[in-house]
C-alpha cells in the first residue's frame, strides 16, 4: 500500500500527495508494484488510490469539529503527517509492534500535524481499548474511526468483537469509515483472497447491529470515482455479483 501511494504521488493527476510513502516502501517495493498498478489503471480499477482519496476526504470533512481520530490497523498510513489537522487534534494509530516500530524508525524526526499516539497492540485482543484510553482517548467525546483495508483480514468473531468494542468507546456524533467486500469477492480468484476471512453483503444492516447508521457506495459510482475509477461493479440488486463498498457511518444515539 505504501508503494502504491508513493507511485500515485508521482502522477501529474495524483488524487493525493503522500511525501513519505516511497521512503516507507523502499525502491524494491516501488519497482515491484509498478506493473500491477499500471494494469489496474488500464482496467479502470485504481482501487488503492481511489480508496485513499475517499477516506482522506472523509477525514477532512468530519475532523473539522472532532478532535479524536483512531486509525485501526494503521500500517504505513501517514495521515498524521500529511493531512492538515485542526489544532488540538489527537490521532491514535494502532497496529502490531513490528509495523509501528518500522514506521517510527523510517519517519524519525518528522513532525506530525497533530498530537500523534502510536499504540502497539494486536487488534484481535481486547487490550487495545485499554491502551487507547491510557493514551488519553476520551470515550465521552465524539471520535472518528477508520478501518481502511482491514476488516476482511479478521474472521467473523474477531470482527464482531472489534465492532462491539468500538461501539462501547463511541458516543453520539462519532463517525466510522471502512471498506468491506461481499462474499463473492471474498471467496473469489483474486491473489489476495487467500488472506481474506470475512465478508459483508449488506453494509447498512450489518453496521446498524453495532450502533451505526451507515451508507455504502461502490468504487466507480458518483462520489467514489474521482475521474479515474471507470470500471463499473454490477448494481447492488444483481444477485451473486461481486461488490466492494466504501462505508461511512454515524452514531446517532
Amino acid at each position: 500500500m505504501a508503494a502504491g501511494r508513493g507511485i500515485e504521488t508521482q502522477r501529474p493527476d495524483a488524487l493525493f500527495t503522500d511525501p513519505f510513502a516511497a521512503k516507507l516502501a523502499g525502491p524494491e517495493a516501488i519497482e515491484a508494484a509498478i506493473p500491477r498498478l499500471e494494469e489496474y489503471e488500464k482496467q479502470g480499477r485504481p482501487f488503492a488510490s481511489v480508496r485513499t482519496r475517499f477516506f482522506d476526504d472523509f477525514l477532512n470533512k468530519y475532523s473539522q469539529h472532532i478532535r479524536q481520530i483512531v486509525l485501526l490497523g494503521s500500517g504505513m498510513d501517514t495521515r498524521a503527517f500529511r493531512l492538515n489537522w485542526q489544532p488540538g487534534t489527537h490521532v491514535y494509530e494502532i497496529d502490531n509492534p513490528d509495523v509501528l516500530d518500522y514506521k517510527e524508525s523510517v519517519l524519525s524526526g518528522i513532525v506530525p500535524h497533530c498530537t500523534r499516539h502510536s499504540i502497539c497492540a494486536d487488534l484481535k485482543e481486547s487490550i487495545w481499548s485499554k491502551l487507547l484510553i491510557e493514551q488519553g482517548y476520551q470515550p465521552s467525546e465524539p471520535s472518528i474511526w477508520l478501518l481502511e483495508g482491514f476488516l476482511y483480514y479478521l474472521n467473523q468473531t474477531e470482527v464482531e468483537n472489534l465492532l462491539t468494542a468500538i461501539n462501547n468507546l463511541s458516543v453520539a456524533g462519532s463517525y466510522f469509515g471502512a471498506d468491506v467486500m461481499n462474499a463473492v469477492v471474498c471467496n473469489g480468484s483474486d491473489a489476495w483472497a487467500k488472506y481474506w476471512q470475512s465478508s459483508c453483503d449488506e453494509p447498512e444492516s450489518f453496521f446498524a447491529a453495532y450502533g451505526w447508521k451507515a451508507s455504502a457506495i461502490q468504487p466507480g459510482e458518483e462520489g467514489a470515482s474521482f475521474g479515474r475509477f471507470t470500471y463499473q461493479f454490477p448494481a447492488r440488486n444483481v444477485p451473486d455479483a461481486p461488490h466492494i463498498f466504501f462505508v461511512i457511518a454515524v452514531k446517532e444515539d
